[in-house]
């Protein structure tokens, strides 16, 4: 796995026009970040009459008007889709953009937006046995021609995946469960992403994630560490107070804690040391959500003073 640093964007989505969001994802792409990403919610979190863009449809049309940038979920519950149909959307959007795709799997947590659509909600137990199984299937389709899987919760039999993905697409496993989650993510996962709120914990998380590595017996370096963060940046000093009280007041504490250790947030220096700190801990990807209304205008003082010290 490369070490070279990656910094994906998350694309605004929630309560924003397609224009909004295809501007913000063009901006990004000619700025020179890695990645876009988009969350996999049916319903703007935390209420179902928030607007919210579907992930999928939102990624595939983000691809015809981008040129560079890979594109990812974060992340996509299996029981949202049959993994093996997901798999087929994978490669044939992997077509479309020449080898673009990042797909992000989890177990899925919002109860009301599966039972709003009509898809079950198991217990947690059972939504990571489907987790495991997607991961599985999905990654054996993507390179296995004839695929037949007899799993608990999905079965195929002869898949054929024409035509294939470009490149075999990594997958990323998010979620931050010690015992199942780490573990299925040891086994199947490309990249780990330790969500935003457990920032504060990466140090610890990486071990766990290593010892899961080494218990299913696979090199720990394989896996390349992800973090969900929200990067709070602005030019002068004077300005770093009052942007962290409004991010406080914004997002309470869900997107992890804006004055810890780990936060990126600040001037420019005092976001590149807190990247530095994240490198110290072996995390070299990050999925960053800029803070304010156009996201395009911090991304964009990001992309001038601090991406460049990471190239």
């Amino acid at each position: 796995m490369s070490s070279a640093v990656h910094f994906g964007v998350t694309v605004p989505q929630i309560s924003r026009t397609w224009d909004e969001s295809k501007a913000a994802a063009q901006t990004f792409d000619q700025l020179g970040f890695d990645s876009l990403w988009v969350c996999d919610h049916l319903y703007g979190v935390p209420r179902p009459d928030i607007p919210i863009l579907e992930s999928w449809t939102l990624l595939s049309a983000l691809g015809a008007v981008t040129d560079h940038t890979e594109l990812g979920t974060l992340v996509t519950p299996p029981g949202f889709r049959n993994p093996a149909h997901l798999a087929k959307i994978v490669a044939t959007l992997d077509q479309i953009t020449k080898g673009r795709v990042v797909p992000g799997l989890g177990a899925g947590w919002f109860k009301q937006e599966f039972t709003g659509y009509g898809y079950a909600f198991p217990e947690t137990r059972v939504r990571l046995q489907q987790l495991a199984e997607a991961a599985e299937l999905m990654t054996r389709a993507w390179t296995e021609p004839g695929l037949t899987f007899t799993g608990k919760h999905y079965q195929t039999e002869d898949l054929v995946l024409a035509p294939p993905p470009v490149r075999r697409p990594p997958l990323l496993i998010g979620g931050s469960g010690e015992k199942v989650t780490m573990r299925i993510a040891a086994r199947f996962a490309n990249i780990w992403n330790n969500l935003a709120g457990h920032q504060s914990e990466l140090e610890h998380k990486v071990g766990v994630l290593r010892e899961r590595c080494r218990e299913v017996g696979r090199d720990p370096d394989e896996v390349r560490i992800s973090q969900q963060c929200v990067v709070l940046i602005t030019a002068e000093q004077s300005g770093v107070e009052p942007m962290l009280q409004r991010a406080e007041k914004i997002y309470g504490g869900h997107m992890g804690n804006v004055r810890g250790p780990l936060a990126l947030a600040g001037t420019p220096d005092m976001v590149a040391d807190g990247i530095q700190r994240h490198l110290d801990l072996g995390c070299t990807h990050f999925i960053m959500e800029f803070f304010g209304r156009d996201t395009r205008e911090p991304a964009r003082l990001f992309a001038e003073t601090v991406l460049p010290r990471f190239r």
